[in-house]
Protein backbone atom coordinates (compact mmCIF):
# COMPACT_ATOMS: atom_id res chain seq x y z
CA UNK A 1 0.00 0.00 0.00
CA UNK A 2 2.92 2.30 0.54
CA UNK A 3 4.49 2.51 -2.62
CA UNK A 4 0.88 2.85 -4.10
CA UNK A 5 0.45 5.71 -1.82
CA UNK A 6 3.82 6.60 -2.83
CA UNK A 7 3.23 6.37 -6.91
CA UNK A 8 0.18 8.31 -6.54
CA UNK A 9 1.82 11.15 -4.60
CA UNK A 10 3.97 11.14 -7.43
CA UNK A 11 1.36 11.62 -9.58
CA UNK A 12 -0.11 14.12 -8.09
CA UNK A 13 3.40 16.03 -8.43
CA UNK A 14 3.91 15.66 -11.58
CA UNK A 15 -0.13 16.53 -12.53
CA UNK A 16 0.73 20.01 -10.49
CA UNK A 17 4.13 20.49 -12.26
CA UNK A 18 2.02 20.42 -15.81
CA UNK A 19 -0.44 22.71 -14.84
CA UNK A 20 2.43 24.76 -13.65
CA UNK A 21 4.17 24.75 -16.64
CA UNK A 22 1.20 25.51 -18.97
CA UNK A 23 0.36 28.66 -16.64
CA UNK A 24 3.75 29.89 -16.65
CA UNK A 25 3.58 29.95 -20.63
CA UNK A 26 0.32 31.40 -20.54
CA UNK A 27 1.84 33.97 -17.57
CA UNK A 28 5.03 34.89 -19.48
CA UNK A 29 3.51 35.36 -23.38
CA UNK A 30 -0.05 36.47 -22.23
CA UNK A 31 -1.64 34.17 -23.85
CA UNK A 32 -5.30 31.92 -23.11
CA UNK A 33 -4.98 32.59 -19.24
CA UNK A 34 -6.74 34.54 -17.05
CA UNK A 35 -3.69 36.34 -15.03
CA UNK A 36 -0.31 37.42 -16.86
CA UNK A 37 2.34 39.49 -16.46
CA UNK A 38 0.79 42.44 -16.86
CA UNK A 39 -2.48 42.18 -15.42
CA UNK A 40 -4.18 42.20 -12.34
CA UNK A 41 -4.36 45.15 -9.54
CA UNK A 42 -1.92 47.71 -9.96
CA UNK A 43 0.14 48.70 -7.34
CA UNK A 44 3.09 51.69 -6.26
CA UNK A 45 6.08 50.82 -7.56
CA UNK A 46 7.84 50.45 -4.49
CA UNK A 47 5.45 47.68 -3.71
CA UNK A 48 5.33 45.94 -6.66
CA UNK A 49 9.22 45.65 -6.95
CA UNK A 50 9.42 44.59 -3.42
CA UNK A 51 6.54 41.80 -3.79
CA UNK A 52 7.77 40.36 -7.09
CA UNK A 53 11.15 40.40 -6.42
CA UNK A 54 10.54 38.68 -2.63
CA UNK A 55 8.73 35.84 -4.87
CA UNK A 56 11.08 35.19 -7.62
CA UNK A 57 13.71 35.07 -4.39
CA UNK A 58 11.79 32.81 -2.96
CA UNK A 59 12.18 30.46 -5.64
CA UNK A 60 15.60 30.96 -6.33
CA UNK A 61 16.14 29.95 -2.53
CA UNK A 62 13.91 27.01 -2.69
CA UNK A 63 15.44 25.51 -5.66
CA UNK A 64 19.23 26.57 -4.81
CA UNK A 65 18.82 24.72 -1.20
CA UNK A 66 16.79 21.90 -1.95
CA UNK A 67 18.74 20.97 -5.12
CA UNK A 68 21.77 20.39 -3.18
CA UNK A 69 23.00 17.06 -2.55
CA UNK A 70 23.97 17.65 1.85
CA UNK A 71 19.90 19.20 1.98
CA UNK A 72 18.47 15.62 0.28
CA UNK A 73 20.84 13.45 2.62
CA UNK A 74 19.34 15.43 5.74
CA UNK A 75 15.82 15.67 4.04
CA UNK A 76 15.90 11.74 3.55
CA UNK A 77 15.26 11.54 7.52
CA UNK A 78 12.37 12.95 6.90
CA UNK A 79 10.64 12.23 3.35
CA UNK A 80 11.44 8.58 1.82
CA UNK A 81 13.76 8.80 -0.96
CA UNK A 82 11.53 7.30 -3.86
CA UNK A 83 9.25 10.61 -3.41
CA UNK A 84 12.22 13.30 -2.64
CA UNK A 85 12.02 14.71 -6.22
CA UNK A 86 8.32 14.40 -6.40
CA UNK A 87 8.36 17.04 -3.02
CA UNK A 88 10.78 18.95 -4.79
CA UNK A 89 8.36 19.34 -7.51
CA UNK A 90 5.31 20.00 -5.52
CA UNK A 91 7.76 22.82 -3.31
CA UNK A 92 8.62 24.54 -6.67
CA UNK A 93 5.02 24.16 -8.43
CA UNK A 94 3.48 25.70 -5.55
CA UNK A 95 5.72 28.79 -5.07
CA UNK A 96 5.36 29.54 -8.69
CA UNK A 97 1.56 29.47 -8.38
CA UNK A 98 2.10 31.44 -5.65
CA UNK A 99 3.88 33.81 -8.05
CA UNK A 100 1.36 34.28 -10.59
CA UNK A 101 -1.59 34.45 -8.02
CA UNK A 102 0.32 37.35 -5.85
CA UNK A 103 2.43 39.26 -8.83
CA UNK A 104 1.68 42.76 -8.93
CA UNK A 105 2.23 44.01 -12.78
CA UNK A 106 4.07 47.06 -13.22
CA UNK A 107 2.21 48.20 -16.51
CA UNK A 108 4.89 50.92 -17.44
CA UNK A 109 6.25 50.21 -21.18
CA UNK A 110 9.85 50.32 -21.91
CA UNK A 111 9.52 48.98 -25.04
CA UNK A 112 6.71 47.67 -27.70
CA UNK A 113 7.14 45.97 -31.10
CA UNK A 114 4.32 48.15 -33.18
CA UNK A 115 4.30 45.64 -36.36
CA UNK A 116 1.74 42.61 -36.27
CA UNK A 117 3.85 40.13 -37.75
CA UNK A 118 7.27 40.99 -36.05
CA UNK A 119 4.89 40.18 -32.73
CA UNK A 120 3.81 37.30 -34.02
CA UNK A 121 7.27 36.41 -34.74
CA UNK A 122 8.46 37.23 -30.81
CA UNK A 123 5.42 35.13 -29.45
CA UNK A 124 6.82 32.35 -31.17
CA UNK A 125 10.56 32.83 -29.99
CA UNK A 126 9.03 32.75 -26.67
CA UNK A 127 6.71 29.37 -27.73
CA UNK A 128 9.93 28.00 -29.15
CA UNK A 129 12.15 28.99 -26.02
CA UNK A 130 9.55 26.53 -23.85
CA UNK A 131 9.79 23.99 -26.40
CA UNK A 132 13.62 24.01 -26.03
CA UNK A 133 12.65 23.75 -22.18
CA UNK A 134 10.84 20.75 -22.95
CA UNK A 135 12.61 18.89 -25.26
CA UNK A 136 16.04 19.54 -22.98
CA UNK A 137 14.14 18.02 -20.24
CA UNK A 138 13.38 14.88 -22.04
CA UNK A 139 17.12 14.49 -23.59
CA UNK A 140 18.38 14.31 -19.23
CA UNK A 141 15.46 12.28 -18.77
CA UNK A 142 12.08 14.49 -18.02
CA UNK A 143 10.80 11.29 -15.79
CA UNK A 144 13.62 11.90 -13.69
CA UNK A 145 13.84 15.21 -13.39
CA UNK A 146 9.82 15.38 -12.25
CA UNK A 147 10.13 12.24 -10.29
CA UNK A 148 7.79 10.16 -12.27
CA UNK A 149 10.90 7.73 -12.78
CA UNK A 150 11.22 6.78 -8.84
CA UNK A 151 7.53 6.67 -7.65
CA UNK A 152 7.49 4.41 -10.96
CA UNK A 153 10.61 2.15 -9.75
CA UNK A 154 9.63 2.17 -5.89
CA UNK A 155 6.48 0.86 -7.26
CA UNK A 156 7.18 -1.89 -9.28
CA UNK A 157 10.33 -3.22 -6.26
CA UNK A 158 13.31 -2.21 -8.58
CA UNK A 159 16.04 -0.01 -7.90
CA UNK A 160 17.25 3.15 -10.18
CA UNK A 161 20.03 3.33 -12.16
CA UNK A 162 21.93 6.38 -12.04
CA UNK A 163 22.08 7.86 -15.53
CA UNK A 164 25.88 8.39 -17.51
CA UNK A 165 27.05 11.38 -18.60
CA UNK A 166 26.32 11.52 -22.10
CA UNK A 167 26.64 14.49 -24.57
CA UNK A 168 23.93 14.90 -26.97
CA UNK A 169 21.52 17.10 -29.26
CA UNK A 170 21.53 20.49 -27.77
CA UNK A 171 23.86 19.45 -25.11
CA UNK A 172 26.43 19.68 -27.59
CA UNK A 173 26.18 23.34 -28.39
CA UNK A 174 25.46 24.60 -24.65
CA UNK A 175 25.76 22.95 -21.38
CA UNK A 176 22.60 23.90 -19.83
CA UNK A 177 19.95 24.57 -23.15
CA UNK A 178 17.14 23.84 -20.44
CA UNK A 179 17.80 27.21 -18.98
CA UNK A 180 18.45 28.72 -22.34
CA UNK A 181 15.14 28.13 -23.21
CA UNK A 182 13.83 30.02 -20.26
CA UNK A 183 16.20 32.65 -21.32
CA UNK A 184 14.70 33.14 -25.14
CA UNK A 185 11.03 32.58 -23.73
CA UNK A 186 11.37 35.37 -20.74
CA UNK A 187 13.52 37.95 -23.47
CA UNK A 188 11.10 37.59 -26.40
CA UNK A 189 8.49 39.92 -25.39
CA UNK A 190 7.07 42.51 -28.19
CA UNK A 191 5.64 44.12 -25.38
CA UNK A 192 8.10 44.72 -22.26
CA UNK A 193 6.67 46.48 -19.53
CA UNK A 194 8.41 47.17 -16.42
CA UNK A 195 7.35 43.90 -15.06
CA UNK A 196 8.48 41.49 -17.52
CA UNK A 197 11.60 43.42 -17.50
CA UNK A 198 11.77 42.80 -13.59
CA UNK A 199 10.73 39.49 -14.18
CA UNK A 200 13.41 38.43 -17.29
CA UNK A 201 16.21 40.54 -15.47
CA UNK A 202 15.75 38.32 -11.68
CA UNK A 203 15.09 35.20 -13.34
CA UNK A 204 18.23 35.49 -15.34
CA UNK A 205 20.22 36.42 -12.55
CA UNK A 206 18.86 33.44 -10.88
CA UNK A 207 20.13 31.49 -14.06
CA UNK A 208 23.66 32.76 -14.18
CA UNK A 209 24.03 31.78 -10.13
CA UNK A 210 22.41 28.81 -9.95
CA UNK A 211 24.18 27.33 -13.29
CA UNK A 212 27.32 27.76 -11.64
CA UNK A 213 26.26 26.34 -8.02
CA UNK A 214 24.56 23.12 -9.81
CA UNK A 215 28.11 23.02 -12.38
CA UNK A 216 30.19 22.27 -8.82
CA UNK A 217 27.89 19.31 -8.03
CA UNK A 218 28.25 18.13 -11.41
CA UNK A 219 32.04 18.54 -11.40
CA UNK A 220 32.42 16.46 -7.96
CA UNK A 221 30.23 13.99 -9.45
CA UNK A 222 31.20 13.27 -13.01
CA UNK A 223 34.96 14.41 -12.23
CA UNK A 224 37.07 15.05 -15.45
CA UNK A 225 34.30 14.21 -17.85
CA UNK A 226 32.46 17.34 -16.76
CA UNK A 227 35.91 19.62 -16.36
CA UNK A 228 36.34 18.20 -20.27
CA UNK A 229 32.53 19.01 -21.61
CA UNK A 230 32.85 22.29 -19.39
CA UNK A 231 36.74 23.42 -21.77
CA UNK A 232 35.10 22.33 -24.63
CA UNK A 233 31.55 23.61 -24.29
CA UNK A 234 29.99 26.97 -23.65
CA UNK A 235 27.67 27.43 -21.02
CA UNK A 236 24.31 29.26 -22.23
CA UNK A 237 25.56 30.80 -25.46
CA UNK A 238 25.95 29.07 -28.62
CA UNK A 239 28.99 30.29 -30.42
CA UNK A 240 28.35 29.18 -34.07
CA UNK A 241 31.81 29.80 -35.51
CA UNK A 242 33.79 28.25 -32.36
CA UNK A 243 35.73 25.15 -33.30
CA UNK A 244 34.25 22.33 -31.76
CA UNK A 245 36.75 20.05 -29.71
CA UNK A 246 36.21 16.20 -29.73
CA UNK A 247 35.59 14.82 -26.18
CA UNK A 248 38.69 12.31 -27.15
CA UNK A 249 41.21 15.63 -28.44
CA UNK A 250 39.98 17.28 -24.85
CA UNK A 251 41.08 14.15 -23.23
CA UNK A 252 44.25 14.31 -24.90
CA UNK A 253 45.20 17.91 -24.23
CA UNK A 254 44.64 17.76 -20.71
CA UNK A 255 46.25 14.74 -20.09
CA UNK A 256 49.49 16.65 -22.21
CA UNK A 257 49.28 19.43 -19.74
Amino acid sequence: MSRILMFLYGLVAYALFFVTILYAIGFVTGLVVPKTLHTGVAAGLGEAIGVNVALLALFAVQHLIMARPAFKEWWAQFVPRPIERSTFVIFASSILLLTFWQWRPMPEIVWEVGSPALRSVLIGVSLLGFGIVFYSSFLIDHFDLFGLRQVYLHLRRREGVNHKFMERSLYRLVRHPLMLGFLIAFWSAPTMTQGHLLFAAVTTAYIIVGTKVEERDLVRYLGDDYLAYRKRTPALMPLPFRKRTSAAQTRSSTAAS
